[in-house]
């Protein structure tokens, strides 16, 4: 995958997140939907990891299609 298309794929998650966040914020957001939400804050956090990843790569000569999706309970407990 390539930055472009892990860009498309954030926004996608983005707009489905807020998409729900308003639902929640409405009152009107089904019990499963609450577990959606923190899917996509953990498949965010796996794309904008993926992202800084290959970027760090391609600046530092490398190439950036070895950077690899990390396990959830990797990039949920970086501290930021």
């Amino acid at each position: 995958m390539d930055d472009k298309s892990i860009l498309k794929h954030i926004e996608e998650l983005v707009n489905e997140e807020h998409e729900l966040l308003d639902r929640r914020n409405k009152g009107t957001l089904g019990e499963d939907q609450h577990e959606r939400i923190h899917q996509l804050e953990v498949s965010l956090d796996q794309c904008w990891d993926l992202l800084r990843q290959r970027r760090a790569r391609r600046h530092a000569g490398e190439n950036p299609d070895e950077a690899q999706l990390r396990d959830p309970n990797i990039v949920e407990h970086y501290k930021q």
